[in-house]
């Protein structure tokens, strides 16, 4: 391919993005990139480092990276926020068999490349803050790219009756990391039909 094709198509590439921030955010497309680098960053330093980490000492001095996709903000969305007249608790299966007890508070529905999505969330029994949600989620990519026990995004309303998901926060349960974790699993509801090739990619150990 000739170098004028290439920077061309890289021109392209930076339009294209400029106008998906202006129409989804106020952040530049360089300062959004730079947050999700940073939030990359620290979740590396947590595994690698941190106390609480889900590797034992000796994975960790052989942990080297996390597997991500391409950052792609065509996976941030702003959705919808459809609180449940009811809001009853779900009992969420467990990675070792047992539950875990949350609230069923809100459905969160955008549209996604082009299909209308409804995702459920919900909220800790232990959470003090009611603008918090926690989202578990499997796709497409599950068990295949992506931990098959899905992923999770940690979410807080932004607005009166709506909330931005940025699928590119994507991140891996514990248990992806250590099966002696109990991780929760995602609900029926949030199964979806289509691959979400952003986020973090499945663990590898080393």
């Amino acid at each position: 391919m000739k170098s004028k094709n290439i920077l061309i198509i890289g021109v392209f590439g930076v339009i294209t993005l400029a106008i998906v921030y202006t129409m989804t955010s106020t952040e530049s497309p360089e300062l959004y990139l730079e947050k999700i680098e940073k939030e990359r960053e620290k979740q590396y330093k947590f595994i690698k480092f941190n106390i609480d980490s889900p590797l034992d000492e000796e994975h960790k001095r052989h942990f080297k990276e996390l597997d991500f996709y391409p950052i792609d903000p065509e996976f941030k969305v702003r959705a919808k926020l459809v609180p449940l007249e009811e809001k009853k608790m779900i009992e969420l299966p467990m990675t070792d068999g047992s539950v875990e007890k949350y609230l069923k508070h809100s459905f969160a529905e955008f549209d996604l490349n082009g299909k209308p999505q409804k995702l459920l969330l919900l909220q800790s029994i232990k959470e003090a803050d009611k603008r918090n949600f926690f989202l578990a989620f499997a796709d497409v990519t599950s068990g295949e790219e992506t931990y098959g026990g899905g992923r999770y995004i940690n979410l807080r309303q932004d607005g009166k009756n709506s909330i931005t998901i940025d699928f590119n926060l994507a991140y891996n349960p514990y248990c992806a990391y250590n099966p002696d974790f109990a991780c929760p699993l995602p609900p029926k509801e949030n199964l979806m039909e289509i691959p979400i090739p952003v986020g973090e990619k499945d663990y590898k150990k080393e």
